[in-house]
């Protein structure tokens, strides 16, 4: 890759502008330390949505051309301002950003995690779920599919499908990593749980489904493998119904339809079908399941995403080659500010990014954490400017309109 040029705007123009919460001290630092490869940025527009929260769009120079980007900008500190996942009413359905945003009363907001949108599995339906973990207002949603399940771009060494973007009870921003810890207990034995509401098991697991998975088919669960998105499904699979800790239906093939407040699923796959066999119609089960972070406190938001940006230096194995329309979430790093990105949609009117790019101009912010979101058409920036009654998209997405996804994040002044 041609390093792109530093010219950053001083602090007096963006406080001009608006811009005042674009640069930190410790932003300014980490693009000193890094004059070699920091983009040549210039911003064009700036406005203030609220207190402690910026929109603005810039472009960046490439050896490709222009690149037409989007931010948002929301300031923690402020005692109203706050993120939280825009979602659809089911972890396995999708809708439009400006949707969420409007549904859930955000004032801003981008597309979040890659998702299951497409199938080469005959006789499946894609859940247009998404492939990492979800945690919306407190509440677990979702875990991670295996690494090679995941839809998007590789990821960087030493990453996975369970890294997150989120907040914690303390207000701070942070990239993290979540684990799924639970288990199905019986006078039969233990049987460890390895997934939650989420489109792919990892071979020999057990899922649990509840009623936030929606009314999709549960059996795309069973397909692919721990190496291999495309592999078959598994033809040696087992479901469990549990309502109110009783088991009341068992079968050999999981199922499709809403799953009631109080019932729970387990779905298995090869040795978790086999450990599920052993419990039969009538059996006391206790389930339980949290997930848990390997940072602290606990997580309130969180949506998947894979890490670009560490402790201020872009990690190793980027990809350097393929440009693309990009969405991206960073923090600074006192967890306090969070820069949110989207890019305007296909060639002419952005060259796009690389991955190595994004994680360039993501540090010129100021972060000093960040994450790529999923792109392409999903890419979406949706703003409700002040004295406007609903959130719109401003990117001009690279579908023409705005794509049904997975997920976000929001924006919220006033919430809590």
């Amino acid at each position: 890759m041609r390093p792109l040029n530093l010219v950053r705007p001083s602090l007096a123009l963006l406080l001009a502008a608006g811009l005042s919460t674009l640069v930190t001290p410790a932003g300014a630092a980490h693009a000193a330390a890094a004059t070699v490869s920091a983009p040549e940025i210039t911003f064009t527009s700036s406005e203030q949505l609220a207190p402690g929260v910026t929109y603005g769009s810039f472009q960046v120079s490439t050896p490709r051309g222009v690149t037409v980007g989007y931010l948002l900008t929301a300031d923690l500190k402020k005692n109203k301002v706050s993120l939280d996942l825009l979602h659809p009413a089911a972890v396995a359905q999708r809708q439009v950003i400006s949707s969420m945003a409007n549904n859930q009363g955000a004032i801003a907001g981008v597309n979040g995690d890659f998702f299951n949108n497409a199938e080469t599995h005959a006789g499946v339906t894609p859940t247009y779920s998404a492939s990492g973990p979800e945690i919306a207002d407190g509440e677990e949603l979702k875990f991670a599919v295996p690494n090679a399940q995941r839809f998007g771009p590789g990821l960087a060494p030493g990453t996975s499908t369970r890294d997150v973007f989120g907040v914690g009870v303390n207000g701070k921003a942070r990239v993290d990593t979540l684990s799924l810890d639970g288990e199905v207990r019986s006078r039969k034995g233990t049987i460890a749980l390895s997934g939650l509401n989420q489109y792919a098991l990892p071979v020999d697991g057990v899922g649990l489904f509840t009623a936030g998975w929606g009314a999709a088919s549960r059996v795309r669960s069973t397909c692919g493998s721990d190496t291999s998105r495309s592999d078959p499904c598994s033809t040696h699979t087992y479901e469990v119904t549990v309502r109110d800790g009783v088991v009341t239906a068992v079968g050999q093939t999981p199922g499709a339809g809403a799953i009631p407040a109080d019932t729970q699923v387990l779905v298995g796959r090869e040795g978790g079908a086999d450990a599920l066999d052993d419990l039969a119609v009538g059996d006391r089960v206790q389930v339980r399941e949290k997930l848990d972070s390997a940072g602290k406190p606990k997580l309130t938001f969180a949506v998947g995403g894979a890490p670009i940006l560490r402790d201020g230096a872009p990690l190793v194995g980027l990809d350097t080659k393929t440009a693309a329309v990009r969405s991206s979430a960073g923090v600074s790093p006192d967890g306090r500010t969070v820069y949110l990105v989207a890019l305007a949609g296909r060639a002419p009117a952005s060259a796009g990014f690389t991955i190595a790019e994004l994680a360039d101009v993501m540090r010129s912010f100021g972060a000093d954490d960040a994450v790529n979101l999923d792109g392409g058409g999903s890419s979406t920036v949706a703003v409700r400017e002040p004295g406007q009654a609903a959130a719109t998209a401003r990117n001009s997405p690279s579908d023409g309109a705005e794509r049904l996804v997975a997920n976000g994040i929001g924006i919220f002044v006033g919430r809590h």
